[in-house]
């Protein structure tokens, strides 16, 4: 796979991809490329599925899947449920089989709860790749990973620990509590916590969920603080619960003595590595990741690729990338945004 060369232009390239997609956001008109789907030599049709919309995360994921789409004459509509919840996605899933669209890309709420509904949409030939959060690997035709669930782990822990100076009591500021990424990270976690012995001195004593709400994520923060005083340092390994703590410890008496870190964008978080109350954080490039699974999905409507491991595509300037284990396509590692660079981003 290509992907470890090319990660630091992809990230550099994020403003202008961005911002091309952002351009067009009030719709695709096709594009007259003549690439489509090869069973009917007309247009491709995707809908992307997020875990809930307004959340700045997945308006990037979103803003690069519609750059990708243009660029290979698709036509993409984001749809979604205003709260992340599976029940909610289910009637958008159906929809998508009843109008017959090619593919659905979807950040899966639930990694059961979503499969009857995606195998009728598969029933009737829609091409399904799963984002961010995945279902079960027989529920879908790929999973586009953003970086494996054991390097997430590990470097939330990282920088966890090296803003604590190594010892002391932490607690974990989650998503829902069936999101299925969150689960995988924070159970890696435990057990690097409870194995490593550079990790001998932290404690984790608390784990919440904010719901991926903001208003929430932001109460259960104060919650944290309050029913632990010793409390060291936060991990929300959630893009909504970061900027949430984020805004609660930066008014408050906690600000610099406790250490917050997750995953995060540049833009929510830009004031508060500026003004000292966050030091570092880590994400992928949401833009990628939505592009990198139009690009997947294109070509598994156009019979590139099936989905087996090996199979390999091309995704633009991303490169060349190779479907692994479990239908599963990696993006690459995490990245660390602290107050050296996080100037140099626009997402």
């Amino acid at each position: 796979m290509k992907f470890h060369t090319r990660r630091p232009i992809a990230l550099a390239a994020i403003i202008l991809t961005a911002s091309a997609a952002l351009t067009a956001c009030g719709g695709d008109d096709g594009g007259d490329s003549g690439s489509g789907s090869e069973g009917g030599g007309g247009e491709l049709s995707i809908t992307m599925l997020p875990k809930n919309l307004g959340n700045p995360y997945f308006d990037t994921s979103t803003a690069g899947a519609e750059a990708a789409a243009e660029e290979i004459g698709a036509t993409i509509e984001e749809v979604g449920p205003e709260t992340a919840s599976p029940d909610a996605q289910v009637s958008y899933i159906n929809t998508v089989a009843q109008q017959g669209q090619d593919a659905l890309i979807l950040s899966a709420n639930d990694p059961e709860a979503l499969c009857d509904a995606i195998e009728e949409a598969r029933s009737a030939d829609v091409k399904v790749v799963t984002f961010d959060a995945d279902t079960s690997p027989e529920c879908r035709d790929l999973f586009v990973n953003q970086a494996t669930a054991e390097g997430i782990a590990a470097k939330q822990l990282e920088l966890i620990s090296e803003q604590i100076g190594g010892s002391g009591e932490i607690a974990i500021l989650s998503a829902s509590a069936n999101a299925t990424n969150q689960n995988a990270w924070i159970e890696m976690m435990e057990t690097e916590l409870a194995d490593n012995p550079d990790y001998a001195d932290i404690e984790l004593v608390d784990t919440v969920y904010g719901d991926d709400e903001d208003q929430k994520s932001f109460d259960q923060t104060e919650a944290l603080l309050q029913n632990h005083p010793d409390l060291k340092g936060i991990i929300s390994p959630t893009t909504v619960g970061i900027a949430a703590a984020a805004r609660y410890l930066s008014d408050s008496e906690y600000k610099g003595k406790v250490a917050l870190t997750g995953l995060g964008t540049p833009n929510q978080m830009r004031e508060y590595v500026e003004n000292g109350t966050v030091e570092a954080f880590a994400l992928w490039n949401p833009g990628d990741l939505g592009a990198l699974a139009t690009y997947a999905a294109a070509a598994l409507v156009n019979g590139d690729i099936s989905g087996e491991e090996g199979d390999t595509f091309e995704a633009g300037e991303l490169g060349e990338f190779e479907v692994g284990a479990d239908g599963t396509v990696l993006l690459g590692e995490p990245f660390t945004f602290n107050a050296d660079n996080i100037g140099d981003f626009d997402f």
